[in-house]
């Protein structure tokens, strides 16, 4: 197996915790796995972007330009940022929920959400958006936004981790006073995935 995923975020969306789950049941695969991290200001909800590469001979854990699988986008104008990665026909999983920046509401910025989300729809790739925020929320925990997204990925079928291999995962590294909200935010989003396709949004 061959996959490159980048993973992108906000300061405090466990962007990092995605691409260790990620690398964690590859690892335990017998795959060999390279990952990176750039963090900026992310304890102020700064971006975070987590490379995660899986296969045999890999040359370096960032992935090259036009070479990604898949796109994970935790916050909708942080997809952006990893638009370059993507290998034409890739897939982006992106959150329709917006962090605004402090630069807005003091008047020094703007947050055109519509126009982000016209952008991204010009990508040659297969895009699902996804209010992944408000499924956290209906799980009991808007930080598990990141495990909603695991519970997505788990039903791509190019991505040949099972169920139980994800749950193994998350929770081997989740303390266990929040496993049980992680583990429904994880099936939950598995909902959402099925019904996203089902329904070709």
């Amino acid at each position: 197996m061959k996959l490159d995923v980048v993973i992108t975020g906000v300061g405090g969306q466990g962007t990092i915790l995605t691409s260790r789950v990620i690398a964690q049941m590859a690892m335990v695969k017998g795959f060999e796995v390279r990952t990176s991290e750039t963090i900026g200001m992310a304890q102020r909800e700064g971006s975070v972007v987590s490379h995660v590469r899986i296969g045999k001979d890999l040359s370096g854990a960032l992935i090259p330009d036009g070479k990604a699988d898949v796109l994970i986008s935790l916050e909708l104008a942080e997809t952006v940022k990893g638009l370059a990665k993507l290998k034409p026909g890739g897939l982006i999983l992106a959150n329709t929920a917006k962090i605004i920046p402090t630069s807005v509401p003091l008047g020094l910025s703007q947050y055109q959400g519509e126009e982000i989300m016209a952008f991204i729809n010009q990508v040659p790739a297969e895009i699902r958006f996804l209010d992944a925020t408000q499924v956290a929320l209906q799980a009991g925990n808007y930080k598990t936004v990141n495990v909603v997204f695991l519970g997505v990925l788990s039903t791509v079928k190019d991505i040949p981790f099972r169920v139980e291999e994800y749950l193994q995962a998350i929770m081997g590294i989740l303390p266990p006073k929040v496993q049980d909200v992680n583990e429904k935010a994880f099936y939950l989003g598995r909902e959402l995935a099925q019904k996203s396709w089902n329904q070709g949004l």
